[in-house]
């Protein structure tokens, strides 16, 4: 059994549904004291974080990621137990195996062997490690942030652990994430007898012309990375349950993902310009939950596409596809050059969640390549 594999089982016996990090931490910074890091304990709140640190040169690269795992679901439906850490044909099952307890094992394995083989590197080698990434997102890597900036702490590039790959090991880097903007549109009418429509003001039906411009807006165009900026609404409320009844208001909820070629500002006022336009009268509550984020081609990527054709001899592709990451912190925040590089992600939050165990060698290859490529 290999060390990654070995200290993967680890981590993912401990049962660090989020925000819990169940010792998952001091597991990671014991194995990086042994290599000469220097660390710190940073709790905020109910959420466990560490950042670890070796050498004090630039450049700066840092490996990020997170303990804390989402839950399990319905138990019977495993068919073995989520944190009992157990392979079956060749694959390690468990909550956390793909996302992302087999990528931090990757990392402090291949930091390990690097540590060893190049004593001597140039730079700094640093972790940040949250159990607060499948949660509400507020007190971990966001603090971990403010801390390191409130430190001076520099952060020239960074790999995030998320998992990328799609069809195989390494086929997707993940350079960029869109930002993400919610809102909470109300629109009032006036409540009636149904009957009697003349003695009321349907706010469904006056609502339907800004839902449909709304729709049917062309927020911009995207970019080379980048879709253009999707608008999504995700739920509509109104009536009181009765047939008979127009109802006094209708909420909408919404969302959008936007790219680099937008701000969340710009959503905002165009938005309101189209309500105000239709002379509504209505209430709107803005939630902004992620900056967009693009690293574009050069040291950092470089070195993840070479790595990744040195190990599994093919070129990756790159998207900014998907959800949001905590990336979306670690680049604005400490403008930083981010990429997400981690195993197969098609089973992550799903039951009988698993991982290759070749995949989670050969991740720890990739990522020892990487620092050779950047460090030496």
């Amino acid at each position: 059994m290999s060390k990654t594999l070995q200290l993967a089982k680890q981590l993912i016996q401990q049962k660090s549904l989020t925000p819990e990090d169940a010792g998952c931490q001091k597991i990671i910074s014991d194995r990086l004291s042994d290599v000469g890091f220097s660390f710190e304990n940073l709790k905020f709140s109910d959420v466990d974080n560490l950042w670890a640190i070796k050498g004090t040169d630039s450049p700066v690269f840092v490996f990020a990621g997170h303990t804390d795992v989402v839950p399990v679901g319905d138990l019977n439906s495993w068919k073995v137990d989520p944190f009992a850490a157990e392979i079956h044909n060749d694959n390690l099952y468990g909550r956390g195996a793909a996302d992302m307890k087999g990528s931090l094992a990757a990392m402090v394995t291949a930091t390990e062997k690097f540590v060893a083989d190049y004593p001597n590197h140039k730079g700094s080698i640093g972790f940040l490690i949250t159990s607060d990434e499948e949660g509400p997102a507020v007190n971990g890597t966001v603090k971990v942030c403010e801390y390191l900036n409130s430190k001076n702490q520099p952060v020239d590039f960074c790999l995030v652990g998320e998992p990328s790959s799609t069809e195989k090991l390494g086929d997707v880097i993940k350079n960029g994430r869109r930002g993400s903007l919610n809102g909470r549109l109300v629109i009032n009418g006036k409540q009636g007898h149904i009957a009697y429509p003349h003695l009321a003001k349907n706010p469904i039906h006056i609502a339907s012309e800004t839902i449909n411009q709304l729709v049917n807006e062309r927020w911009d165009q995207g970019n080379e990375y980048f879709p253009a900026t999707s608008f999504q609404i995700s739920n509509i409320n109104s009536g009181t349950g009765a047939t008979n009844v127009i109802p006094n208001s209708i909420e909408i909820l919404f969302n959008f993902r936007y790219s680099t070629v937008t701000t969340h500002e710009e959503l905002i006022n165009r938005v309101e310009e189209i309500i105000s336009n239709n002379n509504l009268d209505y209430q709107i509550e803005w939630n902004h939950s992620g900056y967009p984020f693009l690293t574009e081609k050069g040291q950092l990527v470089s070195a993840c596409s070479n790595a990744i054709q040195k190990i599994k001899k093919y070129k990756p592709t790159l998207s900014t596809s998907g959800g949001t990451s905590d990336g979306r912190f670690i680049a604005p925040m400490l403008n930083s050059e981010v990429v997400e590089l981690g195993p197969i992600n098609s089973t992550i939050h799903k039951i009988d969640e698993h991982v290759s165990v070749d995949d989670l060698d050969r991740l720890s290859e990739i990522y020892y390549e990487i620092l050779v490529e950047l460090l030496t």
